[in-house]
């Protein structure tokens, strides 16, 4: 067999629910090896039963990122046709409430622990000759909102990183895409909801009766997906990005954050930031 006959690779993490899960999935069925991971054993354990290969990595632990990394040649043979970086949570809370030790968490994860998994697939696709990396960032890595400035950051450095990290590889064959998605229907916001009672002391912030408001909606947004994309619609432009000889740069996903990207574009910065303020 040769490596033109050979199902092509794909690594994604962050498979335990939503995108990751949903992309792991849709890829396998459409032909890819594909490689998932999850930080719970019940998540790998359920991705195996659906015919997943699967092992643990948490990007916050850089010996996980290692031992998955290795897991993934052995059961690639050493080929790695993709990686898509899908992990991550978001820490809710504002800035001046948030403790450093909270903002250090958030970037371990949601950036260093990309960098981390992303620097050792550049060799392998080096020797190649080809291969796609693909970072799930956020529309907020474009667009800020108020009180998630964790996350806006975190997806503000790996937007810059992928960006830098692409034309760096320019002529290796090796493509960059960032993916940035608006409000996909997943585990996200319960997610966010925990990291924000674990972090943050809500009686204690001059914020509170903002915290209050913010807190209603999400949990009420959480209950219901209604006006949400799924995951599918992440899973339909993965696949332009790993598979389109033109693959872009960026990915933005649902209408808000097109309509986000376009307002960045034509609002001068005294409007556009008090109009981002009050989306909140």
């Amino acid at each position: 067999m040769t490596d033109s006959d050979k199902a092509r690779t794909i690594l994604i993490t962050g498979c335990s629910s939503g995108i990751g899960a949903h992309c792991a999935r849709a890829l396998k069925a459409e032909g890819w090896q594909v490689i998932a991971s999850a930080r719970s054993q019940a998540d790998i354990d359920d991705l195996r039963a659906a015919g997943l290969e699967a092992y643990r990595l948490d990007y916050a632990e850089p010996a996980s990122i290692a031992e998955f990394f290795e897991r993934a040649m052995t059961a690639t043979s050493g080929r790695c046709d993709a990686l898509f970086n899908n992990g991550g949570y978001g820490q809710v809370g504002a800035l001046e409430d948030l403790p450093v030790e909270a903002l250090r968490a958030q970037f371990e994860t949601n950036f260093f622990g990309y960098h981390d998994l992303t620097r050792r697939v550049i060799p392998v696709m080096r020797e190649q000759g080809h291969g796609r990396i693909v970072q799930c960032s956020s529309i907020l890595g474009l667009v800020p909102m108020r009180f998630r400035g964790a996350y806006n950051a975190s997806k503000h450095a790996l937007e810059g990183y992928s960006v830098t990290l692409a034309m760096e590889l320019q002529g290796s064959g090796i493509h960059v895409s960032l993916i940035e998605p608006g409000a996909i229907a997943s585990r996200f916001r319960a997610n966010a909801l925990e990291q924000f009672h674990r972090s943050i002391d809500i009686d204690a912030s001059v914020h509170r009766s903002d915290y209050q408001d913010q807190l209603r909606r999400l949990e009420k947004q959480e209950s219901s997906t209604s006006g949400k994309l799924g995951p599918d619609a992440v899973h339909k432009v993965l696949r332009h990005a790993l598979t389109s000889p033109r693959p872009r740069y960026h990915y933005p996903v649902t209408r808000e954050a097109k309509l986000g990207v376009i307002a960045r574009r034509l609002l001068p910065a005294r409007l556009f930031y008090p109009w981002l303020a009050r989306q909140t």
